[in-house]
Parts: C-alpha cells; structure tokens; sequence
C-alpha cells in the first residue's frame, strides 16, 4: 500500500488548554481555534507537519497559509498563499508554494506554484495498463514553475498570458527488480523544458478554499519549444461546478482533461492521482499523454450536531483514465475511487476548513489532511 499522511500536531489539542496560556502564544491560538479576528484582516497560519511514505521514510516539515482580501475589502475574492516546506530521513527535500492572488476589484486573477524538490516518484510504467507494483524508483531534483496573469475582460472573464518551466536534472531510475523496464522513458537523461502559451478562465468563485456557489472553466494552451530540451504542445481544460443543497450543504463536481502532443518526457505526462482528484491513487500512479478524470463531492458544511458548528462532512467519487492516443482510449481502462471525510471549520468568519479524507481504490487507500477543499 502506498500512501501519504499528512497531519497537524499540536494545533487543536494544545488549542483546547490554550486559553490558559500568555502572550503571543495564547492570541495565535486563539485566533485559530476561535477565530476571534475582524473578517476583513488577513490571517496566518503556521503549523509543523509529518509524513511517511514508503519511497521518502519519515518527512518533518513545516507548512504555512496566509489568506487575505484585496484592500480588505470583503466584496474582493478571497485571496490565499499556501507555503510547505519539507525534509525526509533519506535527505530528500522540497519548498512549495502554491497561490491564487485577486487585485481590488478582482480586475487581475494570479494562479501559480513553485516546486523546488529532490524527491522521489514512483514510475509504473507509462498506459492504463500498468502493473500495480511500481516498476523503478526515479530520484531526481526537480525545477517547476508555473504562473498565469490573466486580466478581468468582463464580469467573471479573465484573459492573459502563462509560462511553465520544468527542468529535472540528477536523474536516476532504480528499478525494482533487475529487467523491470525494457527500456528507459523519454527525458530518461533529465530536460529543460519552457512553455509558453494563452488562457481563457471564467471564474465566479468568491472564497477558492471553500466554494459554495460558483463556477471555474480553465482552457489553457502551452507550447514547449523554445528554450526547451523536447517540443510538444499541453493543452488543458478544467471545469468545476458548485450548488447549495439547502442552507449548509454543497454539491461540487469537476471534470479534467489533459491532452499532450508531441515529445513527450515521462514527468511531463498527463498524471493521474493525488490529493486533489483520483484520491487514493498515488500522483502519477498512471500517466500518459493524456487523461480524463472527473469527481463528484457532496459536502456537509457544517453537520447539525447540535453541540458544535464547526464540524463537518463529505462523501465523494471519481473515475479516470489515461492513453497515449485516441485509438487507446476506452470504458474498460477507466479506474474510480471513492471515499468520505470529517471536516473542522477553522476560520468561520472566512469559512475555511481543514479537510481529513480517506479514500479507496481497488489498489489500497489513501489518507489526506489539507486545509481547504480538494478542489
């Protein structure tokens, strides 16, 4: 079984008896735990995490959250920086940030995320037909950054520019089994690899952390070839759709594609799974040029508990597949996953949860705790 717990330590247990303690301390707990700040200040969140998978031992790491509205004017998006920064017993190392940023007026709209990483993947092979035991082990250092400036044209219409670059240098496959892989995957050797290209996203979310009523369409472009190692052109299309059920509860449902042409290296192949979409298969479980996938979440924002507000719910289900051309594609290779999860209300005045989920598939299961919804 191969999968990722990720975890708080300390913030809601030392929360409960934080009230007796002093200073700085007892305000930052306070501020978490009761949420007691105006709705309109930006809020920081820093807490320590730990991790075990089987291709890292044990990973110690610090991750942090900075949420805010332009201005502080609450009729702005919400705003959100994730930041995790991490080290592993196998000193392997990573520093993320991920963020969404809305100007005043939400006029401009920043999606991006930085990866700077020598961790490990597990490499299955590339096709919907895979065996379930990882063929190698590639360790790698890892270069990603991606960055879309997109310029409001009309309400909930953003247009602009984006750029990925990828380089993956030190790359190393050690396979599992000697004769495990025929051959080596192209980008076997590392790449540098620059994208360049356009996007088109309509956006009526206001909080991107928890949506309650809303739609995202993406329909992204991106062309490697200049400046790159490979030539092949990654086109993208993602649409989230969000409802209210009655006065708490929300229906979210979001389909994915992935489509790639040309050369192609392995990492930069359409990669299913992960904590965001397909949870419970590991993130690139399966990967080719292309992919499919799409989920359905019935979410319980907060359960009628009577004794608390501030606890919640969700059930949720997906299926997906990849293939490397349109002749490969077909019903019989899709795989699903499925599962449940309790949710905390971490900031009510913002309505941000944490999110716990475990989720099955027909290979093993998965565990996730995040801040924020999956998607």
């Amino acid at each position: 079984m191969k999968f990722k717990i990720i975890f708080f330590l300390g913030v809601f247990f030392l929360g409960i008896n934080a009230v007796q303690g002093q200073g700085l301390f007892k305000k930052y707990i306070n501020s978490i735990v009761f949420d007691t700040s105006n709705i309109s200040r930006p809020q920081f969140l820093i807490y320590p995490t730990v991790a075990y998978a089987p291709e890292t031992s044990w990973e110690f790491g610090l991750s942090t959250l900075y949420v805010y509205y332009a201005n502080r004017d609450t009729t702005n998006r919400l705003s959100e920086i994730n930041g995790f920064t991490f080290l592993t017993l196998e000193n392997q190392f990573g520093i993320w940030f991920d963020h969404a940023l809305y100007s005043d007026q939400n006029d401009w709209l920043f999606l991006g995320r930085i990866r700077i990483q020598s961790f490990p993947l597990l490499y299955h092979g590339i096709g919907p037909n895979t065996p379930e035991q990882y063929l190698a082990r590639v360790d790698a250092n890892q270069i990603m950054i991606r960055e879309r400036v997109l310029r409001k044209i009309r309400k909930n219409l953003f247009v602009g520019g984006q750029a990925d670059f990828q380089r993956t240098s030190g790359v190393e496959f050690n396979q599992r089994t000697e004769g495990s892989l025929d051959e080596l995957p192209l980008g076997a050797d590392g790449s540098d690899n620059l994208g360049l290209g356009m996007g088109v996203v309509y956006d009526s979310r206001h909080n991107v952390l928890n949506v309650r009523d809303g739609l995202f369409s993406e329909w992204a472009f991106l062309r490697y070839s200049f400046a790159s190692t490979f030539t092949f052109t990654n086109l993208i299309s993602d649409t989230r759709i969000y409802r209210p059920v009655g006065t708490n509860n929300v229906i979210a449902a979001q389909l994915l594609g992935e489509f790639n042409f040309g050369d192609v290296p392995f990492n930069q192949m359409a990669l299913l799974g992960g904590e965001s979409i397909m949870r419970g298969y590991y993130f690139g479980r399966f990967r080719a040029n292309h992919q499919i996938a799409t989920q359905v979440e019935y979410r319980f924002l907060p359960l009628k508990l009577g004794f608390t507000d501030r606890i919640g719910a969700a059930v949720f289900g997906g299926a997906g597949t990849v293939f490397n051309n349109l002749e490969g594609f077909s019903i019989n290779n899709f795989v699903w996953s499925g599962g449940a999860g309790l949710r905390f209300l971490l900031f009510p005045k913002k309505d941000i949860y944490t999110r716990f989920d475990l989720a099955f598939t027909n290979e093993g299961r998965g565990i996730y705790i995040f801040i924020g919804e999956a998607f």
